[in-house]
C-alpha cells in the first residue's frame, strides 16, 4: 500500500530525539558525502528554506515542534504557491495553488501520474508496488485500475450491491440504538460508522457473508498493517536503516500474519468462483472474482499470486473504510455544532421520504444533503496531502524545474481553505453551494477548488462508492436520531490529528435521541 508520506499519527517531531541520537553518525556521513566528487545537474527548483547538508530540512521540521501540515502552512505563507523542502534524500516539491494543481494533474495528467520510490519496507505490503495506488504509471497500473473501476466500481456494478448496503445501514442504526441504550444515550460515532462501511466492503471484496467475529479479526489485521506503515526517519535517510532492523522484522511478521490470515478466504472464494453454488455463504459476485484471471504482468502470462491478491484486497478494504468513517464523524460533529443545519437537513429528508427509510434513489432528490456532504469534503478532506506523485520525465511548473526523482505533494487545505477561491472558507456553510452560487467540480476536470479524492489520472477510483456511503449514512443517521453534544453544552473541538486519515483529535462522543422524543 502507498499513502502520503505523512498519512500517519506520527509527526516528524516525534523523531526529534532520534535524530540527535544519531547525530554523530550523520556527521560522519556528511564528511563522506562532502568529500565525494560527484557531479549532478543543477535544477532550478522552487524556493524553500535553506537546509543542512545530507539531512536537508529535517532538523527544522523536527525542531519546530509542529505537525508537518502546520509547518507546510507556515512555509506557504513565506514562499508562496509552490516551494521545496529537502527531507533527507527526498526532494519534496509542495503545491498549494489550485491553478498549478490543475495545470499539473489535469492539463499534463500523464506527465504527473507516477509514484516515487519508497522505503523497501513499505513495498512489502504492496507486493512490490502491485496495487492501484502504489504502482508506477504504466501497463500494470492501467490494467489494475481499469479492472477495479470497470468491473467493480462502475455505477452498474455498484447497484448490484444495493442490498448489501441496505443491510449494513440497518445494522448501523441498530448498533447505535443498542450502544445508546447501554450508555445513557451516548455513542462513539466513528466506531459504529467504521464497522458499517467495513461490513459492506468485506462482502464486496470476498463475496462471502461473515460473522461479526471474523469481521473484527480481518479489521484488526488491516489495522496492524496501517500501524506498521507509520513514517520513520529512515524513510528520508535510508542510510539509517541499519538502526531499524527490528521495525523491518516486525513489518515482515505483520505481512506474514496478513497473508496467512487472508489466503484461506481467498481460496474459499476461489472454490466458490470455480464451482458456482458450492458455497452457500458466497454472493454472486466479488472483487476477488475480477482478479483471479487478470493478466497484468508485462511480458508474462501468469495471474496474480496469493500474496499479490492479499495486497490488492487490503488496498480495497483500507482505502474505503477509514476515509468514509472519518468523513461521517466530521459530518456529525458539524451537524451538532450547527443545529440549524441539522434541522434543515432533517426537514428535507422528512419531506422527501416521510416515514420510509431513506434509500439511495432518494439522495438524488435531496439538494441540501448533497450540499452538506460537499461542504463536509471541502472543509474536512480525508488527508492533508494527496498521495505522493512523481513525474515520468523532467518538466517545469510555475517556472521551476520538476525532476523525475522529486516527490510532488499537494497540500489540500491550502486549496480548500483558500480565501481567493471561497467566501468565508473557515465557516461550515452548505448554502455556499445553493443560494450563494458557489460551485466546485469535485473531480477537478473543469477547475480545481477542492480535491478530497485527488484529481487527474490518479484520482481515487473509489470516489463514487465513497460519496454514496457518506450520503446514505448521514441521511439515515439524521433521519433516525437527533444529535447533540456530550456532555450537554460541550463545545465541539475541531482539532484534527493524522492517523491513516485526518481524524478528530478527540473521538466524537455524541448524545442521540430517536426522532420524535424530546431532548432531555
Amino acid at each position: 500500500m502507498t499513502s502520503s508520506l505523512f498519512s500517519s499519527s506520527a509527526s516528524l517531531s516525534t523523531y526529534y530525539h532520534l535524530i540527535f541520537t544519531v547525530l554523530a553518525f550523520l556527521l560522519s556521513a556528511l564528511i563522506f558525502f562532502l568529500t565525494q566528487k560527484t557531479k549532478s545537474k543543477h535544477h532550478n527548483l522552487p524556493p524553500g528554506p535553506q537546509g543542512w547538508p545530507v539531512v536537508g530540512n529535517l532538523f527544522q521540521v523536527a525542531r519546530s515542534g509542529k505537525q508537518f501540515q502546520d509547518y507546510v502552512k507556515d512555509m506557504k505563507a513565506k514562499y508562496g504557491s509552490i516551494f521545496t523542502l529537502k527531507m533527507g534524500t527526498r526532494t519534496m516539491i509542495i503545491i498549494t495553488d489550485a491553478k498549478l494543481v490543475h495545470e499539473a494533474f489535469i492539463q499534463k495528467g500523464a506527465l504527473y501520474a507516477s509514484r516515487p520510490p519508497e522505503n523497501p519496507t513499505r513495498n512489502i505490503f504492496s507486493a512490490n508496488k502491485f496495487t492501484v495506488n502504489a504502482a508506477v504509471y504504466g501497463p500494470v497500473w492501467k490494467s489494475l485500475r481499469r479492472n477495479m473501476v470497470q468491473n467493480m466500481l462502475s455505477s452498474t456494478r455498484l447497484k448490484e450491491f444495493k442490498s448489501v448496503r441496505d443491510k449494513a445501514m440497518d445494522k448501523l442504526i441498530n448498533r447505535l440504538k443498542v450502544n445508546a441504550e447501554n450508555n445513557n444515550g451516548v455513542v462513539i460515532v466513528v466506531r459504529d460508522a467504521r464497522f458499517a462501511v467495513f461490513c459492506i466492503l468485506v462482502v464486496m471484496c470476498f463475496g462471502l457473508e461473515m460473522d461479526e467475529e471474523k469481521l473484527e479479526r480481518i479489521d484488526q489485521v488491516m489495522k496492524n498493517v496501517l500501524i506498521t506503515l507509520d513514517p520513520r526517519i529512515d524513510d528520508f535517510l535510508p542510510i539509517l536503516s541499519v538502526f531499524f532492523s527490528k521495525q523491518r522484522k516486525r513489518a515482515l511478521e505483520v505481512r506474514k500474519e496478513q497473508v496467512e490470515f487472508l489466503v484461506p478466504f481467498i481460496e474459499q472464494r476461489r472454490r466458490a468462483f470455480q464451482n458456482p453454488g458450492s458455497d452457500q455463504t458466497a454472493t454472486t459476485f466479488s472483487y476477488l472474482d475480477t482478479l483471479f484471471d487478470i493478466k497484468v504482468h508485462e511480458g508474462k502470462k501468469s495471474t496474480p499470486s496469493n500474496e499479490e491478491l492479499v495486497s490488492l484486497i487490503s488496498e480495497f478494504l483500507n482505502g474505503g473504510t477509514d476515509t468514509t468513517a472519518t468523513a461521517v464523524e466530521w459530518g456529525i460533529a458539524q451537524l451538532i455544532d450547527n443545529p440549524e443545519i441539522q434541522a434543515k437537513l432533517y426537514q428535507e429528508i422528512n419531506s422527501i421520504v416521510g416515514d420510509k427509510k431513506v434509500e439511495e434513489k432518494d439522495v438524488e432528490k435531496m439538494p441540501y444533503l448533497q450540499a452538506v456532504v460537499k461542504e463536509l469534503l471541502r472543509k474536512h478532506p480525508p488527508t492533508h496531502f494527496v498521495l505522493t506523485h512523481a513525474v515520468t520525465e523532467p518538466t517545469t511548473l510555475g517556472g521551476y524545474d520538476i525532476p523525475i526523482d522529486a516527490n510532488v505533494e499537494v497540500y489540500t487545505a491550502g486549496i480548500g481553505e483558500d480565501p481567493k477561491l471561497w467566501s468565508n472558507p473557515e465557516k461550515f456553510d452548505p448554502e455556499r453551494f445553493l443560494s450563494k452560487g458557489e460551485e466546485a467540480d469535485i473531480t477537478g476536470v473543469t477547475g480545481v477548488k477542492m480535491m478530497p479524492f485527488g484529481v487527474g489520472r490518479r484520482i481515487c477510483p473509489g470516489l463514487a462508492i465513497g460519496t454514496v456511503h457518506i450520503h446514505l449514512m448521514l441521511a439515515r443517521m439524521v433521519q433516525e436520531f437527533e444529535w447533540s453534544a456530550y456532555p450537554p453544552g460541550k463545545k465541539i473541538d475541531f482539532s484534527g490529528k493524522m492517523e491513516f486519515t485526518v481524524v478528530m483529535k478527540e473521538s466524537l462522543r455524541a448524545k442521540i435521541k430517536p426522532r420524535g422524543e424530546t431532548l432531555k
